[in-house]
């Protein structure tokens, strides 16, 4: 079955790429007791926004210490952009740990409508003129240090709350770092790469189209599932491809021209690349 998927893939004109909740590595993540009770007091103290940095300072942690669960998803996402770097493809990402962004996809093609820790936006939102900025390294590192000290408070029992990351230049309110989970997201933050994003799709029409759909479940259905469900049912010359544990199932529309793959998609993808 991979080999004839690659087949497909070398084939195609364009390729589509979905990116899910199954590269979050969320799951296990949870079976780690610090990263639980750390999320918990996070959105205990209002600061869900820091969910993403969290989840990645976890999982680098354990890449660290060698756990193959967690290296396994850089690994495959890096494998993914060398089997994919010779064609015309649009990667669309649900997943907030940021590892697409180190795995070597061509600039400006991958767009992430929920977010991350790469950007930090006012937490007035859309209301303050400033609009999401990258934050910078030192930021980044004085957060994850910040997460480091806050593992240490929650073993020792103490009460845990994440400090901003500073104040907006224009309204002095909050800086937050821009996600899904931040209170007033600002969608701003990743419009532009999806105005692009909209444009690559209107030249799919009537070319051979990948869909590769990796681990999407039903968290965000509107970025990823039903809109690529549609774009497979308009396009005559499109091959649907879904891999997922659990919500591996196609709708009758697309069966006659979809491969549906029940499995982890980080586990079958390291089969493919």
């Amino acid at each position: 079955m991979e080999q004839r998927i690659r087949e497909i893939i070398q084939d195609s004109d364009m390729v589509l790429v979905g990116i899910g909740e199954e590269f979050e590595g969320v799951r296990q993540l949870k079976q780690i007791p610090e990263y639980v009770r750390l999320i918990e007091e996070a959105e205990a103290t209002g600061k869900d926004w820091m969910i993403p940095a969290i989840n990645r300072y976890f999982a680098d942690r354990e890449i660290k210490k060698g756990q193959d669960a967690f290296a396994q998803i850089p690994n495959v996402l890096a494998g993914l952009a060398e089997l994919l770097q010779d064609k015309n493809y649009f990667m669309v990402t649900v997943t907030t740990n940021d590892y697409v962004w180190d795995a070597g996809f061509k600039e400006g093609r991958v767009v992430a409508p929920c977010g991350g820790s790469r950007k930090k936006q006012c937490a007035g939102g859309k209301d303050c003129e400033v609009p999401p900025q990258p934050i910078s390294q030192k930021e980044w590192e004085q957060l994850q240090g910040e997460i480091s000290n806050r593992i240490d408070k929650i073993q020792e029992s103490n009460v845990c709350e994440m400090d901003y990351i500073n104040n907006c230049p224009q309204c002095n309110r909050p800086m937050v770092l821009n996600n899904i989970f931040a209170e007033n997201y600002d969608e701003r933050g990743y419009l532009d790469t999806w105005q692009i994003y909209t444009k690559w799709l209107q030249g799919t029409l009537n070319r051979k189209l990948c869909i590769l759909e990796l681990g999407v479940g039903m968290q965000y259905p509107s970025v990823i599932r039903f809109p690529f469900e549609k774009i497979g049912y308009f396009n005559q010359k499109a091959n649907f491809i879904r891999v997922n544990k659990n919500l591996y199932q196609l709708t009758e529309e697309l069966k006659e021209k979809g491969i549906s793959i029940s499995e982890n998609a980080v586990d079958w993808l390291t089969s493919l690349c």
